[in-house]
């Protein structure tokens, strides 16, 4: 191995609502209601290894964005926070499409358990599609992390107003015959998530078809009408 060339372990994998990208809300400060586990693989499945973790509460994940795999890179991409039509370097933004397909997101701790041998961490505020691998966790550590004064381009302020959401009396009655224990604050995500506006930026101008999501394994319509998402129905797979 040379030294521009190194292997990189996955130490752990997550677990969360999201089974597809499309949905995924874009930074982990608009997922505040998705709770997610990382499941730790071996040989990193050794309690020792998160002794005091809980005295931090939030965490720093680095994971691969591994659906996002490509064998050439390019050296510009189109953010959707210009629109989707403006280029800019991808160094100079924090798409998934780069040449190693890195991602980093912080994260707050709720908590580490010990089942047998399996090691599962409970996170929430996750951006992070079902099945992603992580392959580092470090602590969240304000007086050095946080930049008050910090200066961020184009991304100054936080995205524009959410949408309203509401409910198709489909959806609601669909909703209250779901078991809360089965979908932990499903009402919550979905409004977490389609507030966010997922649409790709180009389509967001009279646009009038009916979208679909995926979260946990519910199937979930709805379309937009201005300023407003309608959830037309929620089916359970």
């Amino acid at each position: 191995m040379t030294n521009d060339q190194f292997s990189i372990d996955t130490i752990g994998i997550i677990s969360s609502p999201f089974k597809e990208k499309f949905g995924i809300p874009r930074q982990p400060a608009l997922a505040r209601h998705i709770t997610s586990e990382i499941i730790i693989t071996p040989p990193y499945s050794r309690i020792e290894a998160f002794h005091e973790i809980d005295q931090f509460s939030h965490i720093w994940l680095t994971f691969i964005f591994h659906q996002n795999q490509r064998n050439q890179w390019k050296p510009c991409i189109r953010p959707p926070r210009l629109g989707g039509n403006k280029k800019l370097g991808v160094f100079a933004s924090r798409s998934s499409f780069r040449p190693n397909s890195l991602g980093l997101s912080a994260v707050e701790l709720i908590g580490v358990k010990l089942n047998n041998s399996e090691i599962r961490i409970t996170i929430k505020g996750a951006d992070l599609v079902d099945g992603t691998p992580i392959v580092d966790i470090k602590p969240y550590i304000p007086y050095s992390d946080s930049i008050p004064n910090a200066v961020a381009g184009y991304a100054t302020e936080t995205p524009g107003k959410p949408l309203n959401v509401t409910f198709s009396d489909l959806a609601l009655i669909q909703l209250n015959e779901m078991s809360s224990e089965k979908y932990p604050d499903i009402r919550l995500i979905i409004d977490d998530v389609l507030s966010a506006d997922p649409r790709p930026a180009y389509k967001k101008h009279e646009d009038t078809r009916v979208y679909g999501i995926k979260l946990f394994d519910v199937d979930i319509k709805w379309k937009v009408h201005e300023e407003r998402v309608e959830v037309l129905s929620i089916d359970q797979a």
